[in-house]
């Protein structure tokens, strides 16, 4: 209660630098509050950093918060504030750009704006932002109201912005109690008065601001955390200032905050001391694990603790894995996990994700980092002579490292029945290095993920990896991308392919190489039965004709160009140029190997170049930006995309390695290979969820060939020409147009005898 818990003097005046600090005042209120009115001069860090030691707390009692923000933002209103101050900058804070708040924040900040993101999440908090009409003046009045909807307590002072109250965060202020009696009730009804005038839209003397791109940018700024890892961090940021040096009334303050939080989860662990630790794992996000999440994890645990996970792009692989390695945490109290990954982008991805889980000891194995060995060595000695058996870690390493005999043997040697394996992407373990590892593999808790598990015309690897992960009688748990679209977990879209034509030229040259190609084409098994390394020359060089096709370039210009009348705009478009080496079809190779046997690819510079200039072309407005490997600002560059300051991404593979960009509605592929895996994980991709995204678009440029017929090349593009239209059909069947791709295919459908089949439930 506020009349019986918040400290206060007789006089009722706070001032910082006594025994009656204000953050003292701010900390207990806002412990007691359920209800919260706030109206400040200005939006600064001096101006919440009083609120941000119990906002956790005050949130967890379920409080709720109505704020007024005067927009004093513009140079002449800060000359005006600071006359006699020129040297001392006013740190204001523009909450149209908070990408530039975000980096000024200190800790504290921060996790204000992270509590306040909550109530936003949660609809516990309304905002309004005033400026002033007609150089009227504005109340630069820090100003509030606290109620337990027994008592009041009401504060009103004046916010200093001498450089001294900028600089050593020097103010007072007066505090009425409604108990106080009719003098102090009425005062407080006043202020309150005051402030209902203003936040009902009633104040004649302001003008009002939009506030919903505001609460936007907060809420895609700002993680989604739950209330117990507020109070985690909030317990810890009050630890960490009382190790700094203070005034011994400031720590007096911060003791009585931080033993408030530490009786609140006390209350709900019943430990404090393994709550308070700084490495417990919770799940990060406030709902919880979603009931399909929840429900892979028990089909995994029926199935002896492994499993395959078969899980469209978008619906969470990776957070569905970490929860079952959390549930491990809590039945058994440690956690010890090696997480398989194709690339070091996802390496670096999946560190992250366990970092939200509050997982710790972490070691990333993968060329480019030395450390790991010693790391690694020291958890194979504490597990060789059981130095703390229950010591938890995370090994994360890329494929290609793990297959290396010197650090497989390392690796293979930690605690065979504790070890969690996850194998992202897991038909990479299909490849032929993988499969001659796969016998000697230890670990006994196993789980597989991929959108895509099988791999194309490798019926052996796809056997191997079924009996692996415990799977021979079908997926542990499937996800398919037709219900995650049905329930809302992804969004819907429209498919429209584009038939490409190769010119006479290309084509002369494709026939020449299919010919040549055919001949090593087993055409009872629909495969390869080799890839020599002229084989592999020559499927690179066909594979370029496709790619580099010239008629792609037009029927792009014209897809971006339609855009662009209708929306007058491009924003939130991912362009996938044509890109890369591999054979995609080829999968009986060891995937993450087979690019360095084949080379790069001298044009990819000059094709994503292209493809870039022809959106740059379109309009002097459009903002487009490359998005490659080893991006230093790749993190900038999502989130100016996410904006809408960049609209347009282009990009050949960098954008297929896990990136989140919920926020895209368009999705041009560019390129065109047999394989629908890459396909599948980027529509995936595209149909992630946003509130502001209702339905994604999707072009596809297919180049189909038409071969001399009745000759071998011909026989081979038919049946290689089966996946590029089952893909087609699989894309088409879960849009919300389906009869134009067969419009569109007609033609082609019907030169090598084929045809969209609708009834396709292939996994996606």
């Amino acid at each position: 209660m506020l009349k019986d818990n918040v400290q206060m003097p007789l006089h009722r005046r706070f001032k910082s630098g006594t025994e009656w600090e204000p953050i003292g005042f701010f900390s207990d209120a806002l412990c007691e509050a359920k209800t919260f009115d706030l109206m400040l001069g200005f939006f600064s860090s001096s101006a919440i950093n009083v609120l941000s030691d119990s906002f956790a707390t005050f949130i967890y009692n379920g409080g709720k918060m109505r704020m007024i923000i005067n927009d004093i933002l513009s140079k002449e209103d800060k000359a005006t504030f600071m006359v006699g101050e020129s040297d001392v900058d006013l740190p204001t804070f523009d909450l149209s750009d908070i990408k530039t708040i975000k980096r000024t924040l200190s800790e504290r900040d921060k996790h204000f704006f992270d509590c306040l993101a909550y109530l936003i999440r949660n609809d516990r908090v309304e905002i309004k932002i005033i400026t002033p009409k007609d150089n009227c003046g504005i109340s630069h009045t820090k100003a509030g109201i606290f109620s337990d909807n027994a008592s009041r307590i009401a504060f009103e002072g004046s916010c200093n912005f001498s450089k001294t109250a900028l600089v050593d965060n020097i103010e007072s202020f007066t505090i009425t109690c409604d108990w106080d009696g009719p003098t102090s009730e009425a005062n407080i009804n006043e202020i309150a008065k005051d402030f209902e005038q203003t936040f009902s839209g009633k104040n004649d003397t302001v003008r009002y601001e939009d506030v919903k791109d505001i609460k936007t940018n907060i809420l895609s700024s700002f993680p989604d955390k739950s209330i117990q890892r507020l109070l985690k961090e909030e317990y810890d940021l009050l630890k960490n200032r009382q190790k700094t040096y203070l005034t011994p009334t400031i720590k007096k303050v911060l003791k009585r905050a931080k033993d408030k939080v530490a009786s609140i989860i006390y209350k709900q662990t019943g430990d404090i001391s393994v709550m308070l630790s700084d490495d417990v794992p919770s799940f990060p996000y406030t709902s919880g694990p979603r009931d399909y999440q929840k429900l892979a994890f028990e089909k995994w645990k029926d199935n002896g603790q492994r499993g395959l996970f078969a899980m469209a792009t978008g619906t969470g692989k990776t957070i569905t894995a970490l929860n079952c390695l959390l549930e491990i945490y809590i039945r058994k109290g440690y956690y010890k996990a090696v997480i398989l990954v194709p690339t070091i982008t996802l390496v670096n991805q999946w560190e992250e994700e366990c970092r939200k889980f509050s997982f710790q000891n972490i070691t990333k194995v993968f060329s480019k980092n030395t450390d790991w060995k010693d790391e690694v060595g020291r958890l194979c000695m504490d597990e060789k002579y059981n130095i703390d058996s229950n010591s938890s870690y995370i090994i994360i390493a890329t494929y290609a490292s793990f297959s290396r005999r010197k650090t497989f043997d390392m690796l293979n040697s930690l605690d065979r029945r504790r070890v969690l394996l996850i194998a992202d992407e897991c038909h990479n373990m299909g490849s032929e290095t993988m499969l001659k590892l796969l016998k000697e593999v230890r670990y006994g808790r196993r789980i597989g993920l991929s959108a895509t598990p099988e791999r194309q015309f490798d019926d052996r690897g796809n056997r191997m990896l079924r009996k692996f992960f415990g799977a021979e009688d079908g997926y542990t748990y499937e996800y398919s991308m037709e219900e995650a679209i049905k329930n809302g977990v992804l969004c819907k879209y429209k498919y429209y392919p584009h038939l490409i034509r190769l010119t006479p030229t290309e084509m002369s040259e494709y026939i020449d190489l299919s010919e040549r190609i055919a001949k090593y084409f087993n055409f009872e098994k629909e495969c390869f039965d080799k890839t020599d390394e002229i084989l592999k020359k020559f499927l690179l060089k066909r594979k370029r004709i496709i790619h580099k096709a010239y008629n792609k370039l037009g029927v792009f210009k014209q897809i971006i160009s339609e855009r662009f009348a209708e929306k007058g705009n491009l924003k939130y478009s991912l362009v996938y140029v044509p890109e890369g080496n591999k054979p995609d079809y080829i999968e009986g190779e060891d995937d993450f190997d087979i690019a360095d046997s084949i080379g790069d690819d001298e044009d990819a510079d000059h094709l994503i170049n292209v493809y870039t200039k022809a959106v740059s072309d379109l309009d002097e407005t459009i903002t487009v930006k490359r998005f490659v490997s080893g991006q230093k600002d790749r993190d900038e560059v999502l989130e100016d995309f996410a904006n809408g300051r960049i609209q347009v991404l282009t990009s050949m593979k960098c954008l297929d390695e896990g990136v989140d960009v919920p926020r895209s509605e368009l999705a041009i592929f560019c390129s065109s290979t047999g394989n629908p895996r890459q396909f599948i994980q980027r529509r995936g991709r595209v149909l992630r969820t946003h509130k502001d995204k209702k339905l994604a678009i999707l072009h596809d440029l297919v180049v189909a060939p038409e071969v001399i017929p009745c000759t071998d090349s011909y026989r081979m593009e038919q049946s290689l020409l089966r996946g590029e239209l089952k893909r087609v059909s699989n894309f088409a069947r879960l849009s919300e147009n389906p009869s134009q791709s067969e419009i569109e295919l007609h033609d082609v459908m019907n030169y090598y005898a084929s045809n969209l089949n609708y009834n396709n439930q292939d996994n996606d």
